[in-house]
């Protein structure tokens, strides 16, 4: 089962490094700063970028799992780690990483 294919689950325990090790490829683009799971996905204007929060609020709001997020005009860099695991990386952020991964490649201009 792909991380797509996944649902964010409630308690999601800390994954220990070698399972974030193995997580990382499959959500590429992202990368480990400061105990997030982080990426930033660049638009061409400030309407586009303002979509792509949209879609991806509505995907957050199902799973549950809500990131950090800073935007800009032509950015949105989108942060992932999990309040129930004491702010370490779990399945969930994996999960949502994909599933933004997803919404970007969907957007108008892809």
């Amino acid at each position: 089962m792909t991380l797509l294919d996944q649902h964010c689950i409630e308690g999601a325990p800390a994954l220990a490094q070698p399972a974030i090790d193995a997580a990382l490829p499959e959500v590429p683009g992202w990368s480990i700063e400061d105990g997030y799971l982080r990426r930033n996905f660049a638009f061409r204007d400030y309407h586009e970028t303002i979509k792509f929060v949209n879609s991806l609020a509505e995907m957050v709001h199902q799973q549950d799992h809500h990131p950090v997020l800073s935007v800009t005009y032509k950015n949105c860099v989108v942060s992932y780690h999990t309040h129930s695991a004491g702010g370490a990386l779990s399945q969930n952020d994996f999960i949502c990483a994909a599933k933004t991964n997803a919404i970007y490649a969907l957007r108008a201009g892809a």
